[in-house]
């Protein structure tokens, strides 16, 4: 009892801390875990085994963890060092790419196709920001593209705001096709071994026919607001090409990165983890530009693979605990055993919460959670899975603080000169995500049950 106090109390004052951000993200994450392994396992549990299961060390030393034999294993407690490698590994390969110029290059090429038209590049940039979501970060993504709207917007003469706001939207959407695209997306992945597959075909889907009611919605909403000054001679326009500062690394990254879309798509096919496919991305990206490994290994977000080490370990107190059971078993009583209401309760909370609290967080506490409920229910655990990570890539869309790439994006448009208030981003932003929630919920109820 004591032990489940203590997890419990760690956890609701590191989601606090995290929501007030009174600190920085990665410290309140990490010393909570501490006060986890002291408090929880050493005076509540006094169990050196669970601590060492909630560090999770071994497993790193296994060869299924960099080859996997295609036979699906139960999500482990703890660290989940997969994810943390293979986010470390992509956050290092975007960072090659940044260098060499790629994102304003092709933001800049894309945007000359369509003749420097703004409804074109609305619409373009929309689809744009879903697709390179599928397989880099979205903060990324989000980074340069509003960044070049802005520019665009100053040559053009027109408001950028409503164009990076609907970035912002189908960013978060875009990622939750892939299982490498949200950060919720990847704990989900990692924990359960799905492939990159799995969720093209499922959550994929539901992204995809989300992406076309996106795009009519903020094309009717936005189409009166971007209107541009017919008299700008675009001749004068910089050349995409003049975006590339190393023409040779250029090459070499968007060689990488090719493969890593590879490596990802048939990962399921030749066995190999996505730790092995992270970190073998990370080595060869550092080896092709070996002057400049300095640089690239700098801008890493080692912020983010800190909080990410803090937060398994504090989310393991729960688990081992037992409190998430409880949590479980709670759900499953609310829904008396309705699995459609029991659906729904996992797809809005999750969209409800991560509307307001980190979905990274969320999301981690929630995987035992289902894996709980789908051995109690009888409910298939891969539908529920769906469930989850739906409600959480895309609730954290609803608000300005629900997901990284909505604090980015907004950031970006205020430094430029247009700053957002809560009322203009959720007067698009929240019918939009009730939008894809209905159509989520909708064709998991079609689909699977």
């Amino acid at each position: 009892m004591l032990a489940q106090i203590l997890a419990v109390s760690i956890f609701v004052v590191m989601f606090l801390l995290i929501i007030l951000e009174l600190f920085e993200r990665q410290w309140t994450t990490l010393v909570c875990g501490a006060l986890t392994l002291a408090l929880v396992f050493g005076l509540g549990m006094h169990s050196a085994e669970a601590c060492m299961k909630t560090l999770n060390v071994k497993s790193i030393f296994t060869a299924s963890f960099w080859y996997a034999n295609g036979a699906a294993e139960e999500s482990s407690s703890g660290i989940n060092w997969a994810t943390i490698i293979f986010i470390a590994g992509m956050m290092i390969m975007v960072e090659g790419m940044a260098r060499v110029g790629f994102f304003r290059w092709l933001c800049m090429k894309l945007a000359k196709a369509v003749k420097y038209k703004v409804l074109p590049i609305f619409v373009t940039f929309m689809i744009m920001s879903a697709v390179l979501a599928m397989f880099i970060d979205s903060i990324t993504v989000i980074l340069f593209l509003a960044a070049v709207t802005v520019e665009l917007s100053q040559l053009l003469k027109f408001n950028p705001l409503p164009m990076i706001l609907s970035e912002i939207f189908c960013a978060n959407l875009g990622g939750s096709a892939t299982m490498c695209g949200d950060p919720p997306n990847i704990i989900i992945g990692t924990s359960f071994h799905y492939s990159f597959t799995d969720f093209v075909m499922n959550t994929g889907v539901i992204a995809g026919i989300s992406l076309l009611f996106t795009l009519l919605f903020f094309f009717l909403a936005y189409r009166k607001d971007l209107k541009a000054d017919e008299t700008v001679d675009t001749s004068t326009f910089p050349t995409p090409e003049s975006a590339i500062t190393d023409k040779g690394g250029f090459i070499i990254s968007s060689i990488i990165f090719g493969i890593a879309v590879v490596l990802l798509v048939t990962h399921a096919q030749t066995g190999l983890s996505v730790a092995s496919i992270g970190a073998f991305i990370s080595v060869i990206t550092l080896l092709t530009a070996p002057r400049h490994v300095g640089e690239i290994m700098k801008k890493v977000d080692y912020k983010t693979v800190l909080f990410f080490i803090g937060l398994f370990v504090v989310v393991g107190g729960l688990e081992e605990t037992g409190v998430l059971e409880i949590v479980a078993g709670f759900i499953g009583k609310i829904s008396k055993g309705n699995v459609y209401l029991m659906i729904a309760i996992i797809i809005w909370v999750s969209a409800i919460a991560s509307a307001f609290v980190d979905n990274i967080p969320f999301a981690a506490t929630m995987i035992p959670v289902i894996q709980s409920l789908a051995g109690s229910s009888g409910v298939d655990l891969r539908t529920m899975t769906w469930a989850l990570s739906m409600g959480t890539d895309i609730g954290g869309s609803a608000t300005p603080i629900g997901a990284s790439a909505n604090v980015v994006g907004t950031s970006v448009a205020a430094k430029a000169g247009y700053p957002v208030s809560w009322g203009t981003y959720c007067a698009k932003a929240v019918p939009a995500t009730i939008i894809v929630m209905v159509i989520s919920t909708v064709f998991i109820f079609i689909r699977y049950l």
